[in-house]
């Protein structure tokens, strides 16, 4: 296995810098009518807001590696748990961002992995925006929210 070299920032077109030298993926968990999201740590960048779980990918990895990857650290689930249904990209040009849409079996057990979050919480679809959203996740939901429904309705 290729050691980490995702990590780093990305100056975007967009006017904002971009965590993630290849870009970076997010793993949106639905069960029951609801998506797991997690409250993201003050000191993470975009810190005290809700999103899903995610981060840099590396160059070895495809998109729905690292998102599940980066859900297993930070949330602690099981891979074997989750099924990827569909991708949502999220395109900057010179970055982009994948949001992996997954069913989460009835077994998954998500916590607090480690200090990148203050908290995990299952959310009805319709209460999504109700958090204060990261940015980024928030200028998306509304599209990804349009997949979520017409894959779980």
């Amino acid at each position: 296995m290729s050691a980490r070299d995702g990590d780093g920032w990305v100056e975007c077109t967009c006017g904002g810098k971009h965590w993630g030298r290849y870009g970076a993926a997010g793993l949106l968990l639905v069960r029951d009518q609801k998506i797991l999201l997690q409250h993201r740590a003050p000191w993470v960048h975009n810190g005290d807001t809700w999103g899903v779980p995610g981060g840099a990918r590396d160059s070895h990895e495809s998109v729905r590696e690292a998102a599940l990857r980066e859900a297993i650290e930070e949330l602690g689930i099981e891979g074997d748990l989750v099924e990827p249904l569909e991708d949502f990209f999220d395109d900057h040009g010179v970055w982009s961002y994948t949001t992996v849409i997954a069913r989460a079996k009835a077994e998954l057990v998500a916590h607090e992995q480690n200090d990148e979050s203050l908290q995990i919480e299952w959310i009805a679809f319709n209460d999504v925006t109700s958090k204060n959203l990261h940015p980024s996740f928030a200028h998306t939901w509304p599209q990804v929210k349009t997949i979520v429904e017409r894959l779980f309705s």
